[in-house]
C-alpha cells in the first residue's frame, strides 16, 4: 500500500509511476478519487471534532446549571446526532478510501528501466552455455513418461487438467531437489527455515497484496474464510504482521518450503504442454524484512543466493531485470532467473527476486524502532524463489538427458538420493 501522505503531497509522482507500468488513463482517474476521497474524510474527522468540542462545551455548562435548561438539552442532542452522523459518514469515507489504496501498485524503484511488456526487459548477466546435443533433446514431456516419472493420464483422472503424478524417480528427485536447496540456504546463506500454514486468514492475503485484487486467482474455502497460499511469501509476510521490531534484529532471513495453490488462467498452445504450468506446485521461498536503507543491497544477495542453487546445478541460467510494465503488483524492483530448457528450447523462470520497499509491510503493518526512544517506521520486505518447483525438475531432466533416453544426476544430489 502506498502511504496516503506521499499521495497527497506529490500525486504526479503517483500519476507518473502509474504511466510507466502501463496503466491506462482511466485507470490512473482512480488517484483523482483518492485525493477527493482524502480530502473529505480529513474534513468529515474535522467537522467531528468540532461538534465534539461543541458537544463537550455544552455538557460542561448543563452540568453546572441547577435548571437544566431545555433548550440546552435540545442543542446536546442535535449536536449527538450530528456527530453520530458523520462518524458514519467517516467510516464510509475511510472504507471507500482504504479500499482504493489496496488497488493501486507499487511505485517502481529509479533504477528500473520503463517498458511496456516483457520484450522491454534487460538480460542482466548469463552463466553458463546451452550444452549441444549429438541428438535432439527430448522435452521433459515425453522424457518424464518414458522413464515412468511422470505420469499425466493418472493425475488427470484424479484431479483434471493441469495436474499429473511424480512417480519413483521423479519424486524422489523432486524431494532431492527440495532438501538440496534447504540445506543449502540455511547451513550455508544464512536462513532460518520455517513450515508456515498452507490456509491462512483474508488478512494474511490483504497483508501481502494478493487482495483484493488477484482474488479470482486464488483457492478459497469459503465456509471457515482460508485461503490456499499461492506461495510461502503469504505467511511469510504475516509471520510479523502489527509488530515493532527493534533494528538490532535485522534483517531476517527466512526460507520455507510449501506447495503453493494458483488458479491458472491458460490459454491452447505450447505454454501448457507438460509441467511447466500447474494448480499445484512446490516452491522453496526466500524472504527477509530490512531496514530500507539496506533492501536495495539486501536484494541483490538475495539474487545472488538463489543463482547458487543454478550453479551448484551445473544448468544455464540468466538474470534478467524487469521493466516497470512488467514488475509484478507488490514490486519495486524485480530480478528474474531463467534456466535454460533444451528440450522446450525456452527460458524457464525458476526465480523472481523482489524489493517489495515498504508497500507490503504498510498492508501488514510490520514496523521497526531505529533506536530506543525513537518513533517506529515501515521495514521493507523481498522475497524470490530458492528455487521453484517443477520447472528445474524439467532443467534437470532435459540438460541432464543422454542419447540411450536416459537421464543423469547432478553430482550435487546424489547424496539425497542414495538409498540406505
Amino acid at each position: 500500500m502506498l502511504d496516503i501522505k506521499l499521495i497527497r503531497d506529490n500525486p504526479q509522482l503517483v500519476r507518473q509511476a502509474l504511466e510507466k507500468r502501463g496503466y491506462s488513463p482511466d485507470s490512473i482517474k482512480a488517484l483523482d478519487r483518492i485525493i477527493e476521497i482524502d480530502s473529505r474524510y480529513r474534513g468529515l474527522l474535522r467537522q467531528t471534532e468540532e461538534l465534539r468540542a461543541k458537544h463537550n462545551e455544552a455538557s460542561k455548562q448543563l452540568s453546572k446549571s441547577r435548571e437544566k435548561p431545555p433548550e440546552l438539552i435540545a442543542q446536546m442532542r442535535q449536536l449527538g446526532d450530528q456527530i453520530t452522523s458523520l462518524q458514519q459518514q467517516t467510516k464510509e469515507a475511510k472504507t471507500e478510501l482504504d479500499s482504493l489504496l489496496l488497488e493501486l501498485p507499487n511505485i517502481p524503484h529509479p533504477s528500473v528501466a520503463v517498458g511496456r511488456g516483457a520484450a522491454d526487459n534487460v538480460v542482466v548477466r548469463t552463466w553458463g552455455k546451452p550444452k549441444e546435443f549429438p541428438f535432439k533433446p527430448l522435452p521433459h514431456w515425453e522424457l518424464g513418461e518414458k522413464l515412468g516419472m511422470i505420469d499425466f493420464q493418472r493425475g488427470v483422472k484424479l484431479s483434471g487438467t493441469r495436474f499429473y503424478v511424480l512417480k519413483g524417480l521423479g519424486a524422489r528427485l523432486q524431494r532431492a531437489l527440495i532438501s538440496f536447496m534447504l540445506d543449502v540456504h540455511v547451513g550455508e546463506h544464512g536462513y532460518k527455515e520455517i513450515y508456515p500454514p498452507f490456509m491462512v486468514k483474508r488478512e494474511c492475503m490483504v497483508g501481502s497484496g494478493n487482495l483484493p485484487k488477484f482474488g479470482d486467482n486464488l483457492y478459497h474455502d469459503e465456509q471457515d474464510d482460508f485461503w490456499f497460499i499461492p506461495t510461502a511469501e503469504v505467511p511469510l509476510t504475516n509471520l510479523h504482521r502489527d509488530e515493532i521490531l527493534s533494528a538490532d534484529s535485522l534483517p531476517l532471513r527466512y526460507v520455507a518450503y510449501t506447495p503453493c495453490f494458483r488458479r491458472e488462467k491458460m490459454a491452447a498452445g505450447t505454454d501448457t504442454r507438460g509441467i511447466k504450468r500447474g494448480h499445484q506446485f512446490d516452491k522453496v521461498e526466500l524472504y527477509k524484512v530490512a531496514v530500507p536503507e539496506n533492501s536495495d543491497g539486501e536484494l541483490e544477495k538475495l539474487v545472488a543466493d538463489a543463482e547458487d542453487i543454478c550453479r551448484r546445478l551445473a544448468i544455464p541460467y540468466r538474470v534478467v531485470q524487469l521493466c516497470t510494465g512488467d514488475l509484478g503488483f507488490v514490486s519495486c524492483k524485480t530480478y528474474d532467473i531463467e534456466m535454460w530448457a533444451p528440450g522446450c528450447a525456452e527460458w524457464l523462470e525458476v526465480s523472481s527476486c523482489s524489493n517489495c520497499s515498504d508497500f507490503q509491510a504498510r498492508r501488514a503493518n510490520i514496523r521497526y524502532r531505529p533506536e530506543a526512544g525513537a518513533k517506529s517506521q515501515f521495514v521493507h520486505t523481498l522475497n524470490g524463489s530458492g528455487l521453484a518447483l517443477p520447472r528445474v525438475l524439467i532443467a534437470v531432466l532435459e540438460n541432464y538427458q543422454q542419447a540411450d533416453g536416459t537421464v543423469l544426476i547432478p553430482e550435487v544430489l546424489e547424496p539425497y538420493l542414495k538409498v540406505t
